[in-house]
């Protein structure tokens, strides 16, 4: 098999691997995975727009409006309106979705450990910049 099928297969491995523990992880806590993506995303950035946020989890507004809806239900993320821009809708984590990331990021780091715990600082230095070149990519 050439190296670049072998690689693809074993990103593909990998990202499969990925979303069957985040899977679980989400099960567990009574959240769907758009929501916790959600939480993810504005515990990373802060406020964001409506659009903004559409664009960056890949779904169009509207279909972004009904989780937002149920996170807001949720006492997750709240809704105000932009300063500047009238037209604009920011959304942003109430204390609880900032709880809920909190909570998650430190399931990711734990991850990440456990799965880096057998390479040496050098391995983990370049694992991080090939796939920060990889993520420029996207």
């Amino acid at each position: 098999m050439k190296e670049i099928e072998q690689l693809n297969h074993t990103i593909i491995e990998f990202y499969e691997k990925l979303s069957s523990w985040e899977q679980s992880v989400v099960r567990d806590k009574g959240f769907t995975l758009p929501q916790v993506h959600i939480v993810e995303i504005l515990g990373v950035h802060g406020a964001m727009r409506m659009k903004d946020l559409a664009d960056k989890i890949g779904v169009t507004t509207g279909t972004l409006t009904v989780q937002v809806d149920k996170m807001v239900n949720s006492d997750l993320i709240l809704r105000r309106p932009h300063e500047s821009d009238r037209r604009s809708i920011l959304v942003e984590l109430t204390d609880k979705g900032h709880e809920m990331y909190q909570e998650h990021d430190n399931l990711h780091l734990a991850l990440t450990h456990d799965i880096t715990a057998k390479l040496d600082d050098t391995e983990r230095r370049n694992l991080l910049s090939y796939l920060q070149k990889m993520n420029h990519e996207f």
